[in-house]
């Protein structure tokens, strides 16, 4: 497997994991505030959306930070509808998938600018994994305290079974 390979499978595990957790929850929950000055499930959906689509249309070629871009309302504090959050996580998901699947190994040297700011390919991809990987973990802490008891199935190794995954770890799912 390449490094381009491995990335690729790090986003697509990612995104199962937060498509897992915000299906499980109704527009209300997507939209709920666990605290003042938080955001919501909905809000996550729409950066993490916007962000992908920003920083992977034109991807080679252009900055990252696209003028067309408003971070900022992506986080105001609104109801959403969730026909709106899955057409803003699609977009996002589909500029990074059509970015990722043009390029090729020798491509990771090369330099693309986010904010100005010169990165290779390399260290763009491995930023927006860990920016994807942190927004999925709110994600998930989220839907998990939104989730009714005993409604929540374990993403990962569920309680009282690390014994038997150990014995068996790659009989997880690939993305």
């Amino acid at each position: 497997m390449n490094e381009l390979q491995a990335i690729t499978n790090e986003f697509r595990r990612y995104r199962t994991l937060a498509e897992k957790s915000f299906a499980r929850l109704d527009e209300d929950a997507l939209n709920r505030l666990l605290a003042e000055s938080t955001n919501s499930v909905a809000m996550l959906i729409r950066h993490l959306g916007g962000n992908l689509k920003s920083r992977f249309t034109d991807f080679l070629t252009e900055d990252g930070e696209k003028p067309w871009r408003n971070r900022d309302a992506e986080f105001a504090e609104s109801r959403y509808l969730k026909e709106e959050l899955d057409g803003v996580w699609s977009d996002g998901w589909r500029a990074l998938d059509d970015a990722v699947s043009q390029l090729s190994p020798e491509d990771l040297d090369r330099t693309v600018q986010i904010r100005g700011v010169s990165l290779t390919v390399h260290e763009a991809l491995a930023r927006s994994a860990s920016h994807v990987a942190y927004h999925v973990g709110q994600i998930v802490l989220i839907a998990r305290v939104l989730t009714k008891p005993g409604e929540w199935d374990s993403l990962s190794i569920p309680p009282e079974q690390s014994t038997a995954y150990n014995a068996q770890p790659l009989r997880e799912k690939k993305p």
